[in-house]
């Protein structure tokens, strides 16, 4: 699916986004997998001091997750295409 129409479909406020479309979208504003520890996955990006932990559950991204991606590609003014 195309990143633009990812981040909408997550701005949205969908509860019932699938794991793999929010990494995706966070690969697509430029954040990557650093580790994965157990079911949580955390993604770094250079342009962030924070880390973003998603966690799938029956393959579902947790809401509270989707909502702290969102608010950190806000909050750091990502955009689709930004360097990993």
């Amino acid at each position: 699916m195309n990143p633009r129409k990812l981040l909408k479909k997550l701005q949205g406020g969908s509860r019932n986004l699938r794991f793999s479309d929010v990494v995706a979208c966070a690969r697509a504003v430029g954040f990557r997998l650093d580790r994965v520890n157990g079911s949580h996955h955390i993604f770094v990006h250079p342009c962030c001091d924070r880390l973003i932990n998603l966690q799938e559950v029956n393959g579902k991204a947790k809401p509270y997750q989707v909502k702290q991606l969102l608010d950190l590609i806000e909050c750091y003014n990502l955009s689709e295409g930004k360097p990993a």
